[in-house]
């Protein structure tokens, strides 16, 4: 339900500015809050960023397509293949490369499982800014598990750089599949924890129900994608409705809950963890033997089996290695969903091997932007309950 906002009548003489963040831990990265407060309650909150700006859109101007790469991880750094693939994808695009079904089948588990990776830093963290404390290192023990998964297939844990232009890196080595299995067969058992420890916290429930408010409408004309569109009642995510990497082919829910409050918000998370594991067991099933790169010699290098059938393209390959290898002119605009929402990427090619223009649409960057709304008239303490409720990064929204 909508909660009534108090209504402001005071002088803004009687008015205090004070500043949260950006050393605060609640804030979630460098994050500055500039807070108009009436006693406890928020007036105004206007958010303050930049403190952690890299150019990073900038340096891909400078960068051949396949080194842009190894930027992306470092935007969203809890949700590092999700960046990669949205970027791949668009480079894709521009060069209409048809990518082989195991590496379609590979990406798919690699995003899902680290959606799920993404969304234990978001429970633990969450729940550690309200106060409990138990639940963080539960969730970071499960994270832990698939940043080894996410090791063993890239050799990388926070920046793995899996994906490349034209499909993976390398193949999955022996013994994956098994640790996937083994990992899914104990995840049920660790999401039940949570449910206790977290949902049926009555406590937690107080600090959240009601909390944070934003209606329908207005989570939609501020942008808001992802769990925060979802919790507002808003039905859309794009692996269902613009469906990309084989996304349609799949057995999942999208969750939605109506309350557009914190707890909505909490609630939308926690239920897409058991849709994620769904769609990764389903990934996993049917993971067939098969080519990991495109047809395309000029663009990746050949599999090892095809050295030999490919010894011209692959002493062409070795010199575009140098020079980069040239993209069709033209522009594109593709979009994923990534673990906080829609993560579209907009690339110009000039007909060169480096990008003329790469700029994101970066969820993280959006869903802050309507903080002010969601924490007007509401407590300073519930303020933090609002930040880890919208799930933002910062590498991200400054990038």
């Amino acid at each position: 339900m909508e909660v009534e906002k108090v209504a402001l009548d005071k002088p803004l003489e009687s008015h205090m500015t004070i500043s949260m963040g950006p050393q605060h831990p609640s804030t979630h990265g460098v994050l500055r809050l500039e807070l108009v407060l009436d006693g406890e309650m928020i007036v105004k909150a206007v958010p303050d960023i930049g403190y952690l700006h890299t150019g990073m859109e900038k340096l891909f101007e400078y960068k051949k397509y396949q080194q842009g790469i190894v930027i992306t991880d470092r935007m969203d750094y809890l949700n590092p293949l999700g960046n990669n693939l949205a970027y791949v994808m668009a480079v894709e695009k521009l060069l209409q490369l048809e990518i082989p079904e195991r590496a379609q089948v590979i990406r798919v588990m690699m995003c899902e499982l680290q959606r799920i990776a993404s969304h234990m830093v978001w429970l633990g963290t969450h729940a550690l800014d309200i106060g409990a404390m138990s639940v963080f290192f539960y969730a970071f023990r499960e994270r832990e598990k698939i940043l080894n998964l996410i090791e063993a297939a890239s050799g990388g844990r926070m920046t793995p750089s899996y994906f490349r232009i034209g499909g993976l890196m390398m193949d999955l080595p022996a013994g994956f599949e098994h640790r996937v299995r083994q990992f899914l067969d104990e995840f049920p058992e660790a999401l039940r924890r949570f449910e206790t420890l977290v949902s049926e916290n009555t406590l937690f429930q107080a600090r959240t129900q009601g909390i944070g408010y934003i209606s329908r409408e207005d989570a939609i004309d501020w942008g808001l994608t992802g769990p925060c569109l979802r919790g507002s009642g808003v039905d859309l995510d794009l692996r269902r409705d613009n469906p990309y990497s084989g996304y349609e082919t799949y057995d999942f829910e999208v969750p939605v809950e109506t309350g557009g409050d914190v707890w909505a918000r909490f609630r939308v998370r926690m239920r897409e963890l058991y849709e994620s594991y769904k769609i990764v067991r389903q990934a996993l099933e049917r993971l067939k033997p098969g080519p990991i790169k495109a047809d395309a010699p000029k663009v990746v290098l050949p599999d090892r089996n095809d050295m030999r059938k490919h010894m011209d393209a692959l002493i062409h390959h070795f010199l575009i290695v140098a020079e980069g290898f040239n993209v069709p002119p033209g522009e594109v605009y593709h979009a994923i969903e990534a673990s906080k929402g829609e993560l579209g990427v907009y690339v110009k090619s000039n007909g060169g091997p480096k990008p003329e223009r790469v700029h994101f649409r970066g969820p993280s960057f959006v869903n802050l932007s309507a903080l002010p709304v969601m924490a007007e008239g509401e407590m300073v303490a519930d303020v933090v309950a609002i930040i880890g409720s919208i799930d933002i990064v910062l590498g991200e929204v400054d990038r």
